[in-house]
């Protein structure tokens, strides 16, 4: 039998080779290109108790830098400005808390001149309408615009609606016919239900400019659940950008090359805990947007740290300033606007009529204009595109800051059905 032992062990090594090339099919190749692509080399990985892991990334070897218009970028500077401590805590702090964090965070740190990136699987990829479109929102049609032959956000008046995309219903106060530099806003955290696996829910503030006939640039930030994307229904941390209307171009976080991360503590696409609870502690997380001199849009959190920014390539009109400015939340489904209606939630779940430690809001609203002051918009309107199934609500007391509720549980007969 000895004789036998070596022929035996080759021929199933052959067998073994052969069944694998017969097996690896052309997706799997496909598969394994584009993981590839999105998964740079890592510096020191992080196994995350929610089970993500966390890639710790040389700076420069991020997928921005993968993005034709940024092969000879340099890594710009943090502006002064956005150094600057700007605190507007919600109403009076009372049972609020903005100790928010990154569950990732608790099982290690990245080193200096990386960037953190949560890693991409071959089950992520495979939950995705396709390969091409991955980390993508769903391409959109209009419904109603705000212009149907010209959207030009500046000449909008108290009337006007907003933009309305086919799959999506906002709850949102929005802001308009000034050249916007910047804007912030304590966002309340909540982990609304997700009903459909393709449905996503947001907590988020907008940053728009017209782009032609029919079309907008948007840069975005805030918070998701959005099972379809990161497989579970954690509440995460996330951007998002576009520069035709989700059409072909941007995505979130950083599974396309665009934005730019320069913070090594922050992860984008990572859960955001804790989250509040109803009637009891309430969480928030400051989010700001602010264009630098040179074109390029800075995202920071917690006022004072920056985590990195969208370059002025990505963009077009947007360059220059933003004429909208929108602050809610938004429903992706393809059961919105129809009967029976998805039940996603928005927010907390709860009407906006609820208010404080029941529905979700937004506090310490702020713009940027060409006067370089943060302030309070000098008008601002709010939007429902179904009222009955996500409500909008600004709370503006006379001497207190104003307080913007929003949301609602989605189906919920007989008002939304």
């Amino acid at each position: 039998m000895g004789k036998y032992k070596v022929p035996i062990l080759l021929l199933c090594v052959f067998f073994n080779l052969h069944h694998n090339a017969r097996t690896y099919s052309p997706l799997e190749r496909e598969i394994e290109a584009k993981l590839k692509l999105l998964n740079k080399p890592a510096v020191k990985s992080i196994r995350s108790q929610d089970g993500d892991i966390i890639d710790c990334v040389n700076i420069y070897e991020q997928p921005a830098f993968d993005h034709p218009a940024l092969k000879n970028h340099s890594i710009q500077r943090v502006p002064n400005f956005l150094l600057e401590s700007q605190i507007s805590r919600t109403g009076d702090g009372f049972n609020v808390s903005s100790d928010v964090y990154q569950t990732w965070q608790k099982s290690g740190s990245c080193p200096e001149e990386t960037v953190p990136i949560r890693r991409i699987r071959k089950e992520d990829l495979l939950r995705a309408v396709s390969l091409a479109r991955f980390g993508q929102k769903p391409p959109e049609v209009f419904v109603n615009s705000i212009n149907p032959t010209n959207l030009n956000f500046s000449n909008l008046n108290a009337n006007d609606g907003v933009v309305d995309l086919k799959n999506r219903s906002d709850a949102l106060l929005v802001a308009y016919a000034f050249q916007f530099i910047g804007a912030q806003a304590n966002i309340n955290v909540w982990n609304p239900k997700v009903e459909k696996p393709e449905d996503f829910t947001t907590a988020q503030i907008w940053l728009k400019a017209a782009n032609g006939p029919d079309n907008f640039e948007s840069i975005e930030a805030g918070w998701t659940v959005n099972p379809k994307l990161y497989g579970d229904h954690n509440t995460r941390f996330f951007v998002y950008w576009t520069k035709d209307t989700y059409k072909s171009t941007g995505c979130f976080d950083l599974t396309c090359k665009g934005f730019v991360q320069t913070n090594k503590d922050i992860a984008l696409g990572a859960t955001l805990g804790p989250v509040s609870v109803p009637s009891h502690q309430q969480y928030e997380i400051n989010v700001g947007i602010f264009r630098d001199n040179s074109g390029n849009w800075w995202l920071k959190v917690k006022n004072n740290i920056p985590v990195g920014y969208w370059p002025k390539e990505l963009v077009s009109n947007l360059q220059s300033s933003a004429s909208l400015v929108q602050w809610g939340g938004q429903v992706f489904s393809y059961e919105v606007k129809k009967t029976p209606h998805t039940g996603t939630q928005m927010g907390s779940g709860e009407e906006a009529y609820n208010k404080f430690g029941v529905a979700c809001y937004m506090g310490g609203v702020r713009i940027k204009d060409n006067s370089q002051a943060l302030k309070y918009p000098s008008f601002v309107s709010t939007h429902a595109i179904e009222p009955y199934c996500y409500s909008a609500f600004n709370d503006a007391p006379y001497g207190k800051d104003p307080v913007f509720y929003f949301g609602g549980a989605g189906r919920r007969p007989p008002h939304c059905p």
